[in-house]
């Protein structure tokens, strides 16, 4: 049987990437995930393996030390990881955002001090906009900076990062006026700060604390934290591109590379739920035969591999057209929306054709169910991406005169 989920026009080095990383998911990943999961374990071997296979600088260019490959293959490869196991790929989803953000609006100080190190994973990235109350809503970001000399004084409280206790570099979007008079829009009065600290928990540089790990219902093993920020003080020179009022954009920037990532994520959980269905339902023999020979069941499995060859097609579409230049909020936001969604269901339908097994926690499907949800919400919500497909759908299709 063809494997699903192929990508057509690949490289022959993108083929041996990809070749190395699902060999490494095979052997590293997927024999130890479950039970590091269920003891909320942070993966160090397998981070580690990630940093030899230069996977932390995938994306960062060769003149900093990484191998320079394009979103696309960065995409291939999350897909890969998290069809291992999906916490593994978020660790690598936010530094590859921070290192995004640098390379396209770092200065070039800010590029020669940060990208060397991430590239060989030495500097691991974190990225922080939303905050307790405010959801998706962006706009309405709390958390401020004053000037003070050549510094900025931070307070305010952040909430979701993913990596914040295990990263040393968090790119933290909060709130500057100065230079922005009153009555500025929201969005042109925000900035992003780069902010370094120590890996750990509790005070981690004078002024900004991480309280601990947030508790989760699936997800586990990744670090997920709060942030705060009680008189944090940071140089100038720690502005993202140097200039104030810049922040906002330059999030959105790196949030479009983050929903081809969720995307990538939803394509990998649903093709390992595809593969647990149909290898269980070939093995499970109900009223004298095999269930998959059961029409209901040959039903189910054929949209299942329908949803997951759909949701691949969308998230390459949506990475291509981010690699060639073009702006892809429009692709990005469809693929972030039909992935997560199809991802949810084909889980499900895995689960189902599992039975009572799928209920016990020897049983990997079990974990993949309780960990799809989190990409319904993780880089915007659904509601959020059919707001952004529907602004965009009026804007190319506006009617004229």
């Amino acid at each position: 049987m063809a494997r699903l989920a192929q990508t057509a026009g690949l490289t022959d080095v993108q083929q041996e990437i990809l070749s190395t990383v699902r060999d490494f998911v095979d052997k590293e990943i997927i024999p130890v995930a479950t039970g590091l999961e269920h003891r909320d374990e942070y993966p160090q071997q397998i981070v580690d393996g990630l940093k030899e296979l230069g996977l932390f600088g995938l994306m960062i260019p060769e003149e900093y030390g990484g191998l320079g490959e394009s979103l696309l293959t960065y995409a291939l490869c999350v897909e890969e990881i998290a069809r291992g196991w999906m916490s593994v790929s978020g660790i690598i989803n936010t530094h590859f955002i921070v290192a995004y953000m640098l390379k396209q609006h770092g200065t070039q100080e800010q590029k020669d001090h940060f990208l060397p190190r991430m590239a060989a994973g030495e500097v691991r990235g974190a990225f922080s906009m939303s905050e307790p109350a405010l959801g998706s809503d962006v706009s309405a970001i709390s958390s401020k900076a004053v000037k003070d000399g050549d510094e900025y004084v931070l307070n305010g409280q952040k909430m979701w990062l993913t990596n914040g206790g295990s990263s040393t570099l968090v790119a933290v979007l909060v709130r500057s006026d100065e230079g922005h008079p009153e009555g500025t829009a929201p969005h042109k009065s925000m900035t992003t700060f780069l902010v370094e600290k120590e890996p750990g928990f509790g005070e981690v540089r004078p002024g900004l604390t991480i309280p601990g790990k947030i508790d989760k219902m699936g997800y586990k093993g990744v670090d997920t934290t709060e942030l705060i920020m009680d008189g944090l003080r940071i140089p100038a020179n720690r502005v993202l591109g140097g200039t104030t009022g810049r922040g906002f954009y330059q999030m959105m920037d790196g949030v479009e590379v983050g929903r081809v990532n969720v995307a990538a994520r939803g394509c990998g959980v649903a093709q390992r739920a595809f593969e647990l269905g149909v290898s269980y339902a070939q093995q499970r023999s109900t009223f004298g035969k095999p269930i998959a020979q059961h029409q209901a069941i040959q039903f189910k499995l054929a949209e299942m591999a329908t949803k997951v060859e759909a949701a691949h097609a969308m998230m390459v579409n949506a990475a291509r057209k981010k690699d060639s230049g073009e702006r892809n909020d429009l692709e990005a936001g469809m693929a972030k929306y039909l992935a997560s969604e199809y991802c949810k269901e084909v889980v499900e339908d895995a689960f189902r054709i599992h039975g009572g097994y799928g209920f016990s926690k020897e049983y990997e499907i079990e974990r993949l169910y309780r960990e799809a949800p989190m990409l319904l919400i993780g880089e915007g919500t659904a509601e959020i991406q059919k707001m952004i497909i529907g602004r965009r759908l009026l804007e190319e299709y506006r009617l004229q005169g």
